[in-house]
């Protein structure tokens, strides 16, 4: 790949340049007037340094995925390394990184060669992407409640018996709830990852529900600070399923089930 075409990827337009600068500046300000407590022993001006490294590599994998280009995997490979560090340190939400470990690493890797694979004819900076049929989505809603109830029923022994966090204060009924909504993150976060791989806008709809879900997590372990990502998430979301619905519909891509990547 020449210089001229690295550059022509990276090449954003003025609302995201907006976007990208809105959500880091108002990160940092935030992390400046709201610092975080020390957590397990944890330093909490090291958390939050990794709160916000979260933050500024995940706007900008956000703005990578809209613009349908590979390098958004590269991006995601460091988020995902900063992710595991944070759930260490703060000991929770068990199912989200065990899915970080082995399902996101792989696949960030396998999107990678497969998006490249898959240049649009006419704009090689752009990779084809398409959308999926009515019955594959009711069974990724029934596979998405199975893992749920299954996944979440682990977490609740596990956090009893195996572990424990200082997040929630010794509140047992909140540790429970969010066993649970973080085994339908890490669902979501799957079907996200697995139509990533597969470029289908879908993606985004199953992206849109994990961010709604995290924000609750967020908010009952008191991670205020990461709902700042949240916001910028949500409307990013939207700016990326209707640029993929756009393409979709102005390229003519098949609308059809996933075939081989």
């Amino acid at each position: 790949m020449t210089i001229e075409t690295a550059k022509e990827k990276l090449k954003f337009t003025t609302y995201e340049k907006i976007w990208f600068s809105a959500v880091t500046i108002l990160a940092v300000i935030a992390a400046i007037l709201f610092p975080e407590e020390d957590v397990n022993g944890h330093n909490g001006a090291l958390i939050m340094a990794l709160y916000l490294l979260y933050t500024v590599l995940n706007v900008a994998c956000e703005l990578l995925i809209a613009k349908q280009s590979r390098w958004n995997f590269i991006v995601s490979i460091f988020i995902e390394l900063t992710e595991i560090t944070m759930y260490l340190l703060l000991a929770y939400r068990f199912a989200t990184m065990a899915t970080v470990i082995f399902f996101w690493l792989p696949i960030d890797i396998a999107s990678f060669i497969v998006w490249t694979r898959h240049p649009d004819r006419k704009e090689k900076e752009l990779t084809e992407v398409r959308g999926l049929t009515g019955w594959q989505e009711v069974l990724t809603i029934l596979g998405i409640l199975i893992w749920t109830v299954g996944v979440g029923t682990l977490l609740v022994y596990v956090t009893e018996n195996l572990t424990t966090t200082d997040l929630f204060a010794g509140r047992r009924d909140i540790e429970i709830i969010v066993c649970y909504l973080d085994a339908l993150v890490s669902a979501l976060d799957i079907c996200n990852g697995t139509f990533i791989l597969l470029r289908l806008k879908e993606q985004w709809i199953a992206w849109y529900l994990e961010v709604l879900v995290d924000a609750a997590i967020l908010i009952l372990s008191k991670q205020y600070f990461l709902l700042i990502l949240t916001a910028g998430y949500l409307t990013n979301t939207t700016y990326g399923f209707i640029k993929w619905s756009r393409y979709i519909k102005t390229h003519h891509s098949e609308i059809g089930g996933p075939k081989a990547a």
